[in-house]
């Protein structure tokens, strides 16, 4: 179900499928995207799950305030969200990050680790110390003023981010561009981009969590963030599962979404 509540005068979108008496599982999206990213996998966890996929503050339908969207604000805006739909105090969730998503999820675990109950990164940044290539791309792409050759450099980056690239659909181009226009989102782009691009997570703070059930899922043909990235979690997360999906690229869910779904269903239960 799409909801909106107001945070500090914003609008924030989200969707919210289950009941709230059930384990809370939250979804949060990566760089440029939105909830529709998940497709169906939230609504279908519901039936054992309380899921609550969130358009990031800057992204989606969500508002786009001109501030400097750093980690740690996504992270203190991810708890004050949960605050304001009700989510109580004393309970547990579960947070499901990709890219982007990946990082604000880690960076929330590690201030607040007694809230969480299970960790799931998928193709997460936050190892990075500089952009990757199409990453860098991603940012021009953004940028770009002409109208026509954004849509044509989108394009091409999204396409890069398969493994396979008949499988990106035209609507996700113009779903993106349409949203990338709206007041502010611009400048959300740039500053999460340069964020999360030019910091990262030190190993060390990581020792706070290294406890935590974690499930790190990673695309074989990543081209955004590399697999190595996945290695370095895993060196202070020595417990944490990790699983290359075959034949996919960074968005693992949208390209091997039944084989990434179970993946999920298995770890949670």
């Amino acid at each position: 179900m799409q909801l909106y509540t107001e945070l500090d005068g914003l609008k924030i979108k989200y969707d919210e499928y289950g009941t709230a008496n059930q384990t809370h599982v939250l979804f949060i999206h990566g760089l440029g995207s939105s909830s529709l990213v998940w497709r169906d996998t939230p609504q279908a966890l519901s039936e054992n799950f309380h899921t609550i996929s969130i358009d990031l503050v800057g992204f989606g339908g969500s508002d786009a305030p001109e501030l400097d969207y750093t980690i740690d604000y996504f992270s203190k805006f991810v708890k004050t969200f949960l605050k304001q739909i009700g989510i109580p105090e004393q309970d547990k969730i579960i947070i499901i990050g990709h890219s982007l998503g990946g990082y604000i999820a880690t960076e929330y675990a590690l201030q607040n680790p007694e809230k969480i109950e299970k960790l799931i990164l998928i193709d997460s940044s936050g190892m990075l110390t500089q952009p990757t290539p199409l990453l860098q791309q991603y940012l021009d792409a953004v940028l770009e003023s002409d109208s026509k050759l954004r849509r044509n450099k989108v394009k091409s980056v999204f396409e890069r981010m398969y493994a396979h690239p008949e499988l990106l659909l035209p609507i996700v181009i113009d779903l993106f561009i349409s949203r990338i226009e709206r007041p502010g989102a611009k400048h959300a782009f740039e500053s999460a981009f340069r964020n999360s691009t030019t910091s990262s997570i030190s190993l060390e703070s990581l020792e706070k969590i290294k406890d935590l059930p974690c499930l790190i899922i990673w695309g074989e043909k990543d081209n955004v963030i590399p697999f190595e990235c996945a290695d370095k979690f895993r060196q202070i997360l020595r417990d944490a599962e990790v699983t290359k999906i075959e034949d996919a690229g960074h968005s693992p869910f949208v390209e091997k979404t039944a084989i990434v779904y179970q993946k999920i269903l298995t770890f949670l239960s």
